[in-house]
């Protein structure tokens, strides 16, 4: 038997859609709390000044990065799986027969036994 000189990594398999889905959630928590924290600033900051169209820039465009940002997933970083059927040695080819090149017809039949419904109610 022969090995293959490369086998497919338990690694290499992608995150679980539950911990995917986890991890995106973070994300987009930290991004919102950071979202409250510009809205928070932007009116208690004193004196008003250029840092107040900063804090108003983060707390109107942050929700659409913490969507987008949420929304990528482990898509991102595929990684490629081996083709088992590449690991597959063929079988060496046997002379063919004649008769092998007809094609083998399996027949299944099945037979119901149709039951009378049965009167428990008496």
């Amino acid at each position: 038997m022969k090995t293959s000189p490369r086998a497919q990594s338990a690694t290499s398999l992608p995150q679980a859609p539950r911990d995917d889905a986890g991890s995106r959630l973070v994300k987009y928590m930290v991004m919102m709390g950071i979202r409250f924290a510009c809205f928070g600033a932007m009116f208690l900051v004193t004196p008003y000044g250029w840092y107040t169209f900063v804090f108003a820039a983060g707390a109107i465009f942050l929700p659409y990065l913490a969507v987008v940002v949420a929304n990528v997933g482990q898509d991102a970083a595929t990684v490629d799986a081996v083709n088992p059927e590449r690991m597959i040695e063929a079988a060496p080819s046997a002379p063919v027969s004649p008769s092998a090149e007809a094609p083998t017809v399996i027949r299944i039949a099945e037979t119901a036994r149709l039951e009378q419904p049965r009167d428990d109610r008496s």
